[in-house]
């Protein structure tokens, strides 16, 4: 398959605290999420001067992508906020770009990693009309190589940051965005939990550890509605009560150091850690990292030269191929589906 650009698609993020509450809105419009939600996620974006630093590190990523792939030019997108995939499809295609790879920054299948990118695809692709270029967005990559290498050196060197003495004895903490109940059986079987599941599995064994813990954060919406547990605060009181001294969070279902990473962990949970006397170490995420870059060729190439998806060995079933235009990939999990209600705003 001939490629002329890429796109790196994103979730936005606000640069500014004017931008703040109308990205919220952006994020949950239709969903159901009550006002009070909004404020107290507002709250997170202000402790930080009302900017979320996704858009900063997605545009090194392009800038990255770039140098890995001299020849393509690359262009960067979002759902929510600025520069936002219709313009920037637009953009494309005055500048006569006919069919560009897609890379999501989610690794994952379900509704908010895969299926609504794909919506976001269509739709930019319909506000563009007949002039709009092909867009194939890439598969899911959360069992590939490199995305396991990049977890496992992070794990190593946030270990690396606690005392000598509680090296040893830190308790390793798999955590991703929680998601409602029903949501992950959506896509069939628990696609999303059991593909984070195998992710951290992976990821464990690479920074040698035999015995770890896969824990969830982040929820929001209605109390009564049933999301996946264990909550990572709850669950960080769970070992201090077994008087754990020290543990190694490792968030990941995130791609880049965003608000959720920044202020649930790095703040709350930390707080929470040192109130309880457990030393906390919070591994990073990939961010820009060129071997993030170096992941995005990978898949083009397979897409390019149709060859074996280069995947870390596991459970069949687990991934998708690649999706044209928006349509679904022809993977049973990626039948259209809609927004869960109470769906958490998040970047």
């Amino acid at each position: 398959m001939d490629l002329d650009a890429v796109l790196l698609l994103s979730f936005g993020g606000p640069e500014g605290p004017e931008q703040v509450r109308p990205f919220l809105e952006n994020v949950t419009r239709g969903r159901g999420v009550p006002p009070a939600r909004l404020d107290a996620v507002a709250e997170h974006y202000q402790h930080f001067g009302g900017v979320s630093p996704i858009n900063a590190i997605n545009r090194a990523l392009a800038d990255v992508l770039r140098a890995e792939l001299p020849g393509l030019p690359v262009y960067f997108g979002n759902r929510n906020w600025a520069p936002y995939i219709e313009d920037v499809v637009a953009q494309m295609a005055a500048d006569g770009a006919r069919r560009a790879a897609v890379l999501a920054t989610s690794a994952w299948g379900g509704y908010s990693g895969c299926e609504q990118y794909a919506q976001d695809i269509a739709r930019a692709r319909r506000a563009v009309g007949e002039r709009a270029p092909e867009l194939v967005k890439l598969r899911h990559y959360f069992d590939h190589p490199l995305f396991v290498e990049m977890f496992a050196e992070a794990i190593a060197a946030a270990a690396d940051t606690l005392p000598a003495g509680l090296r040893d004895t830190a308790r390793l903490v798999f955590t991703a965005h929680s998601i409602p109940v029903a949501a992950d059986e959506r896509y069939g079987p628990r696609l999303y939990s059991r593909q984070v599941a195998h992710a951290t599995g992976l990821v464990a064994a690479a920074a040698g550890y035999t015995d770890y813990d896969q824990v969830w954060q982040s929820r929001s919406g209605p109390p009564q509605v049933p999301w996946l547990e264990p909550d990572v605060e709850a669950h960080l009181g769970t070992l201090a009560a077994a008087g754990v001294p020290a543990v190694i969070v490792c968030p990941i279902g995130f791609l880049s150091d965003n608000i959720e990473v920044l202020f649930d962990l790095d703040h709350e949970v930390r707080t929470q850690a040192q109130a309880a006397g457990i030393a906390y170490a919070r591994a990073s995420t990939p961010n820009a990292d060129r071997r993030l870059a170096r992941l995005a060729r990978g898949l083009i190439d397979e897409l390019r030269e149709g060859g074996e998806p280069e995947r870390v060995a596991g459970p069949a079933g687990l991934g998708c191929g690649f999706g044209v235009n928006g349509a679904p990939c022809g993977s049973s999990h990626c039948a259209a589906a809609v927004a869960p209600a109470g769906s958490p705003p998040s970047d």
